[in-house]
């Protein structure tokens, strides 16, 4: 998204939220890393794995699609060497 290299992990609020049937979920990593963003349903299953991979520093953006799914609260997670952040996202259908 942007060629500034942050200065720390972030994991940012998906959007829109309660969203029908796409979303999109925006990170930020300072360094190359092996990054992992996932998604998770409310028992903790994960249901979508979105990124699975070593990553330069800056900013992304990545889509889920969630028209397969029941509408319900879905949790992402982005994780690295180190960083682990949680949020909460409503699918609405």
């Amino acid at each position: 998204i942007s060629t500034i290299i942050p200065k720390n992990y972030s994991l940012s609020q998906n959007y829109p939220n309660p969203f029908n049937p796409s979303t999109k979920i925006e990170f930020e990593i300072p360094k190359t890393d092996l990054v992992k963003v996932a998604v998770y349903d409310i028992t903790g299953k994960e249901i979508a794995t979105l990124i699975n991979s070593t990553l330069n520093a800056g900013s992304y953006r990545v889509d889920f699609d969630g028209s397969g799914l029941a509408s319900g609260i879905y949790f992402y997670s982005l994780e690295t060497y180190g960083f682990r952040e949680t949020r909460k996202m409503i699918l609405l259908k």
